[in-house]
């Protein structure tokens, strides 16, 4: 269910800086409420997770993750090469993120995942 404040409300707001994010850009507020999964909908990904980290042995195994250094983090700067951003300005260095996070998580899924 989405909501979206009206412009006549939204702009002369004394609040406007405060409820929005990014007030010189964004005409109005905008909500949205999830309610549940849609009906016969295929158990996602997310779902198998949580079964397996809500298990013992899961709460084990991942209650170890913490001792350790994100693992993550030395990939990307080491394997992949991000030692640092060579676009410039916010969107793109974001963008840049995304996809080298992007190709981690899909070379997780080819050599741990969901065809195995």
């Amino acid at each position: 269910m989405k909501f979206q404040g009206a412009l006549r409300d939204c702009g002369p707001c004394t609040l406007r800086e405060k409820c929005l994010r990014k007030p010189d850009t964004t005409p109005a507020r905008q909500v949205s409420f999830f309610r549940g999964r849609a009906p016969g909908g295929q158990v996602s990904c997310a779902d198998l997770m949580r079964r397996a980290i809500d298990s013992a042995r899961g709460r084990a195994l991942y209650g170890g993750r913490f001792a350790t250094v994100e693992p993550v983090f030395g990939n990307l700067r080491y394997n992949k090469g991000l030692d640092r951003f060579t676009l410039r300005g916010q969107k793109k260095v974001d963008t840049q993120w995304k996809l080298y996070c992007l190709v981690h998580n899909i070379e997780k899924l080819a050599h741990h995942g969901v065809a195995q």
